[in-house]
């Protein structure tokens, strides 16, 4: 039997598969359900201000990008299984924790803490999912792992709002917590190593690795310049959740708002995938990049649509009301995640391309760098926008405390006009998200020429 045949046959995958698959989707409901929350949570309940809770949540959000492929080098050589229970026990300690120890001092080690289980899960759930596959269910196989991730990022999100509104942020954590110590008692006690050898890479190899890739000033450049769209996307979790409680109101929802991301995703990343499939892979990759600058674009024009709705809540099919931000927030979002599925599937095939011959794998351990940049100036710069531009409303309680004590009036509305401005955060984003799109343009304008100037003097 041929694997095309079997291929078509059968969904069917070893026991570690499910279980890994599993797992994943308990991570990634605690990963979320923590991090839409996580900027909130370090502002008000541990007591940072915006711009220091940004700089934390980008240490945060970078470290786990940037330590998988070391992290994914130790669990070859200790094997998968001692992998994740490693990684799930640093977690449910991690997120424990972090609810238990709201404290300054106390965040620093938590997130380290955090940032390590985390590395282990993202390089040996992927490794488990491609050794308990083969070249005819790969792609398949593939692609129930990525509804997995989608799945978990809608669930820790729906579950967020109501933890944070109904008993408050600490809960969130230790919702968080339960979800990744349950996924430590299933690693526990159904799996098993599946790997066939533990001679992998070392950490001084993975090193090496990264300054070959670094040195390399093409892919170099390819990275930053894809930053520029994932430092959009990061403000689901940067600068949304903050902006629509601050505008709206306690009684919103930016956890769900941010579904609408994953949502759109699972909906219409194969049909996407399979009308751009006879197209280059730059030409999908410039598309994506080209929508992500009006994601941020439409965000900004809550102001114009609420004057167009008298001020109040829209009404939506009939019944359903909304806010303007929150209407446009939620069309933004839809534009990232159509923007999204045109960019991520292809990005690793158009990266791989511009590697050296024969190194292909060798860069793609680092191909996720982009991430890593993202999230650490998108979360950075997130803080000082907001600052500036949709300041934390604690602020502004001295001036409410002086009336009370001195008589001295202070206008009602000091707090409303004091975001009259915030719109123009997203202004920012999609000029980076446009100046990102051009600057991919060229980027391959000059590397085909370079590459054909290479070609006639080789020839």
């Amino acid at each position: 039997m041929s694997e095309t045949t079997a291929e078509k046959k059968t969904w069917r995958f070893p026991k570690s598969f499910w279980i890994a698959n599993s797992v994943e989707l308990l991570e990634r409901a605690a990963y979320y359900g923590v991090f839409i929350e996580v900027t909130l949570y370090l502002s008000r309940v541990v007591g940072f201000n915006d711009i220091q809770a940004g700089w934390l949540a980008a240490f945060y959000a970078a470290g786990l990008y940037f330590l998988p492929p070391f992290t994914g080098a130790l669990a070859d050589r200790i094997g998968f299984r001692k992998g994740l229970l490693i990684a799930f026990t640093l977690l449910s300690i991690g997120y424990f924790s972090l609810g238990a120890f709201p404290y300054k001092t106390a965040v620093y080690p938590t997130f380290i803490i955090l940032i390590i289980g985390g590395s282990f899960i993202k390089s040996v759930i992927t490794g488990t999912v491609s050794i308990s596959t083969n070249k005819a269910t790969r792609a398949r196989g593939f692609s129930i792992f990525y509804a997995i991730v989608n799945i978990g990022s809608f669930t820790g999100k729906t579950f967020a709002k109501p933890l944070r509104a109904d008993l408050g942020l600490v809960y969130v954590n230790y919702f968080s917590a339960a979800m990744t110590f349950l996924a430590l008692i299933v690693i526990f006690l159904f799996y098993k190593n599946i790997q066939k050898n533990n001679d992998g890479k070392t950490i001084i190899d993975v090193w090496r690795s990264f300054i070959k890739l670094i040195s390399n000033v093409r892919l170099t450049i390819l990275i930053l310049i894809v930053t520029g769209f994932w430092m959009i996307q990061h403000q689901l979790y940067a600068t949304m959740p903050k902006y629509v409680l601050r505008n709206v109101g306690e009684h919103a929802s930016p956890e769900w708002y941010a579904n609408v991301n994953p949502a759109i995703v699972i909906l219409f990343v194969m049909l996407i995938t399979q009308l751009m499939s006879k197209v280059k892979a730059i030409t999908s990759m410039a598309i994506g990049m080209f929508i992500m600058p009006f994601s941020a674009l439409a965000m900004s024009l809550s102001p114009l649509l609420s004057k167009m709705a008298g001020g109040g809540d829209l009404i939506l099919f009939g019944s359903f009301k909304l806010h303007p931000i929150a209407v446009m927030m939620v069309i933004g979002i839809i534009l990232q995640g159509l923007a999204e599925c045109f960019i991520s599937p292809r990005y690793l095939e158009y990266f791989s391309l511009q590697a050296p011959k024969g190194e292909e794998g060798l860069y793609l351990g680092f191909s996720h760098l982009h991430s890593f940049l993202a999230a650490l100036l998108g979360f950075g710069l997130s803080g000082y926008l907001l600052s500036v531009y949709c300041p934390d409303p604690r602020l502004f309680m001295p001036f409410f405390q002086i009336q009370l004590t001195t008589g001295i009036h202070i206008p009602a509305d000091l707090l409303a006009h004091a975001y009259d401005k915030g719109y123009v955060i997203w202004y920012y984003f999609a000029f980076i998200g446009l100046f990102a799109g051009i600057a991919l343009i060229i980027f391959n304008i000059v590397t085909k020429k370079i590459d054909s100037k290479n070609a006639s003097v080789n020839g």
